[in-house]
């Protein structure tokens, strides 16, 4: 995570990057995609709020930098999640590091570089896009709640988004792996519940993170680098769409999950919570009003 992107989250947020000290004193968490944007911010507030943190991620170089950087409470293990083997030994890393696990993030994904129409869409890249959203997910789910069953506590946060929800929002494989990412949350929920694990998802909107310039093929460092300078033009964008005008953060996904990796949640299992800016709602009464009154307008001049 790039200091620009560490300056705009605290510019957001301040209170949640100051860590709230001791809301996860003691806890171990596993973040996976957590070498930058959402991730990356997740592990760094968790870290501040007193937890232990494995981070997950494919880039072994800037994972262990990032952790080096968070300091001797976090850790880096390279995973795949699309590979149950490295799913199975990022879990029990967490146990051998720091003698358990309370929390797991799910929250590797990929964005998907050039969608095409539906006619000339590929069934590998769909069925890829599926194994990491859902098929990781699932594998994570597994092999956390077998090290949380016999404790009988645990938090698991998935990543969902706005385009589980709402169609349009993003390509169609995403949407669909993302909708079953809420899914897989409610009835993992009702399962592990019996077990004492919560099992929660997040629902972000759109985020203005370094996988937008990775998708448009920029360096995955100078796309991570300067993410927050898409700000301006998100909050443009989503004015017609999105309640709360301003761009959302990093670090406005970072605090929904402090508050579910917390004791705060703890009778909170298998729910969504929206990070959009009101955009799951619906349209901004403005918008719904302006276009009441071009209607009207148009009605009045109607020929009598």
């Amino acid at each position: 995570m790039g200091a620009q992107d560490t300056t705009a989250a605290q510019d957001a947020q301040p209170g949640v990057l100051a860590g709230q000290p001791g809301v996860l004193q003691d806890k171990v968490a596993v973040v996976t995609g957590a070498t930058s944007g959402i991730g990356a911010t997740i592990a760094e507030v968790f870290v501040a709020a007193g937890a232990s943190v494995v981070l997950a991620g494919r880039r072994k170089d800037v994972g262990e930098a990032f952790a080096a950087e968070l300091g001797p409470r976090a850790r880096f293990v390279p995973a795949d999640v699309r590979v149950e083997s490295e799913v199975e030994a990022l879990m029990a890393a967490a146990v051998a590091e720091f003698g358990g696990l309370d929390v797991l993030v799910n929250n590797a994904g990929v964005g998907v570089a050039r969608p095409l129409p539906l006619p000339q869409s590929d069934l590998a890249a769909f069925l890829d896009t599926l194994a990491v959203h859902a098929g990781g997910m699932f594998l994570g789910l597994k092999h956390a709640s077998r090290i949380m069953i016999p404790r009988e506590s645990g938090s698991i946060i998935n990543m969902s988004s706005i385009g589980g929800h709402r169609a349009g929002w993003s390509d169609l494989s995403y949407s669909t792996a993302k909708a079953g990412v809420l899914q897989l949350t409610r009835s993992a929920a009702v399962e592990l519940g019996l077990r004492g694990i919560r099992v929660n998802s997040i629902s972000p909107g759109p985020i203005p993170t370094g996988i937008f310039a990775k998708n448009a093929g920029v360096d995955a460092e100078r796309a991570d680098r300067t993410a927050s300078a898409l700000e301006p033009l998100f909050a443009s964008a989503l004015a017609d769409h999105q309640a709360i005008r301003r761009a959302g953060s990093v670090t406005d996904v970072a605090a929904a999950a402090l508050w579910l990796a917390s004791d705060a949640s703890s009778f909170v299992t298998g729910q969504d919570i929206g990070v959009d800016g009101g955009i799951a709602a619906g349209r901004p009464v403005t918008v719904a009003a302006a276009e009441r009154r071009l209607l009207a307008e148009a009605f009045t001049d109607l020929p009598t």
